[in-house]
Parts: C-alpha cells; structure tokens; sequence
C-alpha cells in the first residue's frame, strides 16, 4: 500500500530562512550614486526632457541603502518631472519600458510624500497617464517591492 513513510530525504528545506523575524536584506550597496545632474541639467536646457526623463530613470539608485543619494535622484527626478508640458507627458509615459514605469510609479508616490504645491497637480498628471499605460499591475509591484527610491 505506502512506501516507507520514515524517509526523511525530503526535508531538506530550511523553513527558518522564511521567517519574517530572520529575515535579512540581501541588497548590497555596490556604490550606486544615481544619475548625473549635469548631464540631465544640459538636457533639459536642451529641451530633452523626454531623455532626461530616461537617463533618470535608468539609473535610479535603487539597491543603494545611502538616504541623501535617493533624495538626491528623487529630487532631480521631480525637476525632470515638473519640466514637462501637460500635452507631452503622454508620449513619455508611452516610450518607456515597463521597468522603468514602475520605477516611475515609485518616484511619483514618493513624491506625493513630500508634495509641495508647487508640484501635487504634476504629480497627479504623472500618477494618471502612468497609470493608464502601466494599470494595476505597475501599482502592485511598487508597493509590494522592497527596494525603495
């Protein structure tokens, strides 16, 4: 009828390394220091502010545990954001791969943290066009993802 049930070879899993209390980040900071200001400040002197928007988002520091380089790159990435008109925000969000919308997401939520006047419409303008190309699927990886912008 069963075999033998006393067989012990399966259990070679380590169920502790699940443990939500044992749990250790394996981010390593490999001296990410995000992207260059003046190559994104002469892009959008140039009027690129669609290729700043991708230079920005490209080298995101994401695996970077340094707080001043991510509110660095987070504030160069609401300059970039803030630069653009209303009816080209569209075509942005259209260029972009799905990696970057979803770091998009991330800079966009973290700057509704730090909203200012100045830039909550922006920001929301960002948040639906982003929104409308990424769906549900990009606001569920942002807020699921442990890596933090």
């Amino acid at each position: 009828m069963s075999k033998n049930t006393g067989a012990s070879r399966f259990r070679k899993v380590n169920v502790d390394q699940y443990d939500e209390d044992c749990y250790q980040d394996d981010d390593n900071d490999d001296g990410e220091q995000g992207p260059s200001e003046s190559e994104v400040q002469d892009l959008l002197q140039k009027n690129k502010s669609s290729d700043a928007l991708k230079v920005v988002l490209n080298n995101a520091p994401l695996a970077t545990k340094n707080q001043q380089v991510k509110d660095r790159a987070l504030n160069l990435t609401l300059r970039v954001l803030t630069s653009f008109k209303t009816p080209d925000i569209d075509n942005a969000v259209k260029s972009l791969d799905s990696k970057n919308i979803d770091i998009l997401m991330k800079y966009i939520y973290r700057g509704m943290e730090r909203a200012q006047d100045s830039n909550t419409s922006a920001l929301l303008t960002w948040h639906e066009k982003t929104f409308a190309v990424g769906g549900l699927g990009s606001i569920m990886r942002v807020l699921t993802d442990r890596k933090k912008v």
